[in-house]
């Protein structure tokens, strides 16, 4: 990898995780368009890694709340709304876990070519233009229950199979869907990242364990970094856009996006 490919490619990982334009989409985007090679297991571990430090870290009160809350739930202190809310996260988290095991080789062979991310990135940018348009959104993080969380999770799985859907942007729609409002869909959202972006990582380090891969650790700090500062300052102003103009900007986005795309495969 060049230079401007490990800073690209780690600008858009770090960008693209946590806004609901499918960051998967963009990372594969570059191989389809400008024919640039894999990254490899060693840098997708990188990246992982430095937007799931940004997500714990910006969120570093609600996750050690819930965390506090949910271990000492098991004790005399009971049930809370952080402890609820533990179990919810760890609901939604299930889907992904059993199903995204089983489809994972589907996915890399079948799933990753450009026509499909076409597809979903306008079709799921649409879904979420009427889930942020019509949709009641009255309820807050702590008005989640168990069938909430579990659609949610479900949901998260549609990402996974079909890239350019957009984790982040399938589970706000749902959650905005179920009537949460736009903060709450959108914390949710982020928090239930954490163990799914965990799990990823943990299963990349596995395949480079098992792997001949040199690593380039130059790249890989470099990659771990720029993801890393792209997506906690990603997170911070997304927070402030959905307040202020809703998801409307990133429908906008998808849209423009899935017609160049459909625009360049029918060149």
């Amino acid at each position: 990898m060049s230079i401007i490919e490990i800073i690209v490619l780690a600008l858009v990982q770090g960008l693209t995780e946590f806004l609901p334009i499918s960051s998967s989409a963009h990372l594969i985007l570059p191989s389809q368009i400008l024919g640039w090679v894999d990254q490899g297991t060693a840098f997708d571990v990188a990246v992982h890694v430095g937007t799931l430090l940004a997500v714990v870290i910006y969120f570093r009160k609600e996750v050690g709340d819930i965390l506090g809350a949910w271990f000492k739930s098991f004790g005399q202190q009971g049930k809370t709304d952080d402890s609820q809310l533990g179990w919810w996260i760890i609901i939604a988290t299930l889907p992904s876990l059993v199903i995204g095991y089983l489809v994972k080789d589907y996915v890399e062979v079948y799933s990753r070519n450009a026509w499909i991310i076409a597809t979903t990135t306008v079709v799921f940018g649409v879904l979420l233009w009427y889930a942020d348009a019509k949709a009641k959104q009255m309820k807050t993080i702590y008005q989640i229950n168990w069938l909430s969380a579990l659609l949610i999770g479900l949901s998260q799985v549609v990402a996974m199979v079909f890239p350019g859907t957009s984790r982040s942007g399938i589970t706000m729609t749902v959650g905005l869907l179920l009537g949460l409002n736009k903060q709450s869909a959108a914390r949710f959202s982020f928090l239930m990242s954490i163990p799914v972006i965990a799990a990823a990582g943990s299963y990349y380090i596995y395949k480079l364990s098992s792997s001949d891969e040199v690593i380039n650790w130059n790249a890989i700090l470099l990659g771990a970094v720029l993801s890393f500062l792209a997506a906690y300052v990603c997170i911070h102003f997304f927070l402030k856009v959905i307040e202020r103009m809703g998801m409307f900007p990133f429908v906008v986005y998808r849209l423009l996006l899935g017609a160049g795309l459909f625009a360049f495969l029918l060149w």
